[in-house]
C-alpha cells in the first residue's frame, strides 16, 4: 500500500475518500477493477473521457488523487499509447490489479439482436468480440470512447436499434437487457490495469515487480546483452514490449516488467544493465497483482 492509499483508508472514519480517476464512466470495467484494487477503502469514482484526460487529472491532484489505467489484454494486446503517456508523464506505478473481463450485448428491453442495426462500445471491447459478430454481418460495430456510456447513451436515447457492448454493471444502472452474455471470442479475457501516482510513492511490504524502458544501441546484439544480464541476476521477465523511437527510424524502446526471485535486489539488477542502455526510466517498483472474475 502507497502513502497516498494508506491516507485514505476506509478504517479511518476521519480521512476523505480516495479520489480515484478512471477511463470511462459508471459501469466501466475500470470503475469494476478499481473497486476490487481498493475494495477495503473509500472510493470516489472519477470518470476521464479518455486516458489521456486520466493522466492529466492525476498529474494536477485537483479532482483526483490517484488513477486506474488499462495497460494490456489478453487478447487485443498492449495499449501503446498507454505506455507513451507514462513515460511522458510525472506519474509511477505503484501497484497493479488484474480483472476477468466478461463482454455482453445488451439493447432496450424487448429488442432482439435481428433488429439491431449498429452496436456501439470502445475499440478494445469491439476487438474481443469480432467472432461473435462474423455471424451477424447485418450489424455495423461502431467505436466509441467507452462500454459503459455507450450503454448509457442507448439508455437516455431510447435507441431500439442500436445495442451496446459492456459489463452486467451497465446494463444493470442503465435498465438494458442482456441479449447475448459473455460474447469474448476467447473465455481467458483478462485486462491488466495499472495504479498510478504522481511523484515517488513509497511502498509498504513486499516489492516483487519492476517495470522500466530503456533504449540500446542501434547494433548486432544489443538487447541481447541486456537479457543477459538480467538473467544472470535471475529476474523473471513477465513482459517485454518494444515501440518505434519517432524521429529515429528503425530504432526501438523497449518496455519491461520482471519479477525478483533471487537474493540479489532489484537495484542490483538495474545498476548492471545502465551501462548497456540509453534513456533507462524506472516507472514503478510495486507488489505483484491479484487476478479478480467478474
Amino acid at each position: 500500500m502507497t502513502k497516498t492509499q494508506a491516507g485514505y483508508a476506509a478504517g479511518n472514519t476521519t480521512s476523505t475518500p480516495l479520489r480515484v480517476s478512471i477511463q470511462g464512466y459508471a459501469g466501466a470495467f475500470h470503475e469494476i477493477a478499481a473497486r476490487y484494487c481498493f475494495q477495503d477503502q473509500a472510493l470516489q469514482i472519477v470518470p476521464a473521457h479518455t486516458f489521456e484526460d486520466l493522466v492529466k487529472m492525476v498529474e494536477a491532484q485537483e479532482q483526483a488523487d490517484i488513477g486506474l489505467m488499462a495497460i494490456e489484454n489478453t487478447l487485443a494486446g498492449s495499449i501503446m499509447q498507454n505506455y507513451t503517456l507514462l513515460q511522458q508523464s510525472g506519474l509511477h506505478i505503484t501497484g497493479e490489479v488484474f480483472l476477468r473481463i466478461k463482454q455482453n450485448l445488451m439493447a432496450l428491453p424487448g429488442v432482439r439482436i435481428e433488429e439491431l442495426r449498429e452496436v456501439h462500445s470502445h475499440h478494445m471491447a469491439i476487438a474481443q468480440c469480432r467472432e461473435f459478430f462474423a455471424e451477424y454481418p447485418h450489424i455495423r460495430l461502431v467505436e466509441t470512447v467507452d462500454t459503459a456510456l455507450s450503454a448509457r447513451q442507448i439508455s437516455e436515447n431510447g435507441w431500439s436499434h442500436v445495442g451496446a457492448i459492456a459489463s452486467t454493471l451497465a446494463a444493470e444502472m442503465y435498465e438494458l437487457e442482456i441479449l447475448a452474455a459473455s460474447i469474448e471470442t476467447n473465455k481467458k479475457n483478462h485486462t491488466r490495469f495499472l495504479v498510478l501516482e504522481k511523484g515517488t510513492a513509497e511502498l509498504n511490504g513486499k516489492l516483487e515487480k519492476v517495470s522500466l524502458s530503456f533504449a540500446t544501441d542501434h547494433e548486432v546484439g544489443s538487447l541481447y546483452k541486456v537479457l543477459a544480464v538480467l538473467a544472470a541476476y535471475n529476474v523473471n521477465l513477465t513482459k517485454i514490449q518494444s515501440a518505434p523511437i519517432i524521429g529515429h527510424p528503425w530504432e526501438y524502446q523497449f518496455y519491461i516488467d520482471f519479477i525478483v526471485q533471487g537474493k540479489v535486489g532489484h537495484k542490483q539488477a538495474l545498476d548492471a544493465i545502465s551501462p548497456l542502455t540509453r534513456n533507462l526510466q524506472v516507472h514503478g517498483v510495486y507488489a505483484c497483482g491479484e487476478h479478480y472474475e467478474y
